[in-house]
């Protein structure tokens, strides 16, 4: 909390001047199991809005991708790593921010005296007596106790989640709550949530599932949403799926293909060439975006060493995971990007097309969950 009351989404705050920041961190550069990364650096000082409350986040640990609980923390707008300290992973995820990193500001204007001219100037060493430096937020960010000629085993966020966060069960109300009065989600999208879980819940547990998932495809327009999103690719699994080569780069216009093209280039497990489509990448189906990078490399939660992937996949600007379909971590904040494949997506002339926002969230992008290659 500051000044005794949680952040809201949609304020501003300013962040911290990197002496204050160091003098929260233990010797392993942590606060509450939380790192603060070398990227995190550059945004000293300056004025950010508050993008979501973060007392929530997903598992991508452990495999069970399940929910976890986190104690005052917020994502910034746009506030994404840029994996410059962790060995340029292009992951962009989302930073969390623990709030006594932050304080309450009045608006966007920069305040030049939030650092001390020195401060500005370059590394700052820390308070004597604090357990932390600059250097050694650098080095933890390397990993610890690494050999010689051996791969490096790097520490960020996402490494340490269960470290940083506790178990949070599904049927807890008070996540929900807070959903609501952090001013992360509205109540159309809490609504349209639990409408989807509860035809999920009745379409794999009673007679004439495929009757109730008609009707919901039926209602998606009259209620402004989107077709069921699990429905199964249609390659048998172990045949090859189709690989299209675009060669699309940065700034590139393009459309996602729509669901059911989709699928027709999956197999039954959703995957094309071991990249899933995840039921969260549906409400992007049939919208025009911007190509904002092309992922070759990204870290493993789990092991901190870095993944080179077979075949680069495309993020897409303005496209993130909003949580809505999965019930064990529903309405989570985190806005992991999607990876797309180059098959899921055709070229669009510049003439006259905008870019589209069907997914309803503009900036940030979707869904590690998807991803299944190595």
């Amino acid at each position: 909390m500051i000044n005794g009351r949680k952040l809201q989404a949609g304020e501003w705050v300013e962040v911290r001047s990197k002496r204050e920041i160091l003098d929260t961190l233990d010797r392993h550069g942590q606060l509450d199991g939380l790192p603060f990364m070398p990227e995190m650096f550059a945004f000293c000082g300056q004025r950010l809005r508050v993008d979501k409350r973060a007392h929530k986040t997903c598992d991508t640990v452990s495999g069970e991708y399940k929910g976890r609980k986190m104690r005052s923390a917020v994502h910034l707008d746009g506030v994404r790593c840029d994996g410059q300290a962790h060995g340029g992973c292009e992951a962009g995820c989302l930073i969390f921010w623990k709030e006594a990193w932050l304080r309450r500001t009045t608006g966007p204007e920069v305040d030049l005296s939030a650092e001390s001219p020195a401060e500005s100037a370059g590394a700052v060493r820390g308070d004597p007596g604090s357990p932390c430096t600059e250097e050694v937020v650098a080095c933890c960010a390397r990993g610890l106790n690494q050999g010689a000629g051996e791969e490096p085993a790097y520490a960020c966020q996402a490494t340490n989640l269960l470290t940083a966060t506790e178990p949070l069960a599904a049927w807890d109300v008070k996540q929900y709550i807070e959903d609501y009065t952090s001013g992360n989600v509205g109540l159309g999208r809490m609504a349209s949530g639990f409408i989807y879980m509860g035809y999920k819940w009745l379409a794999v547990r009673v007679r004439g599932g495929r009757l109730l998932r008609a009707l919901y495809d039926a209602s998606a327009g009259m209620r402004g949403g989107f077709k069921y999103p699990r429905k199964r690719g249609v390659i048998p699994a172990g045949t090859p799926t189709p690989a299209v080569k675009l060669d699309v780069r940065p700034g590139d216009l393009v459309r996602v293909k729509s669901y059911e093209q989709i699928l027709a280039t999956c197999d039954t497990r959703n995957k094309n060439r071991g990249l899933k489509f995840d039921a969260e990448m549906v409400p992007f189906c049939g919208g025009t975006y911007r190509v904002l990078s092309r992922v070759t490399k990204i870290l493993d939660e789990k092991t901190g060493k870095m993944l080179r992937m077979k075949n680069p996949c495309i993020i897409l600007d303005g496209v993130a995971c909003q949580a809505r379909y999965s019930e064990c971590r529903l309405f989570c904040p985190r806005g992991i990007y999607a990876y797309w494949r180059e098959a899921w997506l055709e070229r669009v002339e510049e003439a006259g097309v905008q870019s589209d926002d069907r997914g309803g969230q503009g900036g940030s992008a979707s869904n590690r969950h998807s991803r299944n290659e190595k």
